[in-house]
């Protein structure tokens, strides 16, 4: 039986859960292999500093058990023929490095990236060219040449 396999790369599971539920809803007739790879947060520097690598690695761990037990009830549908096979994996490399190793593993997959995109950049403004200490001292000159006139 050729079956379909989908790897999805989550982080967040509010975020995730809407398509994941309607992914596999659409793909409930075929019991697709879902591959979930949880990408974890990345441990600031300062934290890093004082967490040692086992505790970083069991927080990993912990996160994304967590995260599992939200996301897999959702993809193992009671209506299919064949029940679908949900693996759990926790990424602990760079993604393309992980993807190449799951197509050779896997075969041919198809990749779903249900991550939480990233807050971009704000906007800045361009500056104005007369900012706050131009504009003093263009008031300023202009307070200079008033008096300048009512004197003379």
């Amino acid at each position: 039986m050729n079956r379909t396999t989908f790897i999805v790369y989550v982080d967040d599971a509010a975020h995730a859960l809407p398509l994941l539920t309607s992914l596999a809803a659409t793909f409930e007739a075929t019991s697709p292999r879902w591959l979930l790879v949880a990408c974890a947060p990345r441990v600031t520097h300062r934290a890093s500093k004082w967490a040692s690598h086992r505790t970083r690695e069991n927080w990993r761990n912990q996160w994304a058990d967590k995260l599992f037990s939200q996301l897999t009830p959702s993809l193992q549908t009671s209506n299919a023929s064949v029940p679908a096979d949900v693996t759990p994996l926790l990424a602990r490399q760079p993604l393309p490095e992980l993807l190449s190793e799951l197509q050779q593993a896997y075969g041919q997959v198809q990749v779903v990236d249900a991550r939480r995109p990233k807050r971009e950049a704000p906007v800045q403004k361009p500056q104005s060219r007369w900012g706050p200490s131009g504009l003093i001292a263009g008031m300023g000159s202009l307070l200079a040449w008033m008096l300048e006139e009512t004197l003379v």
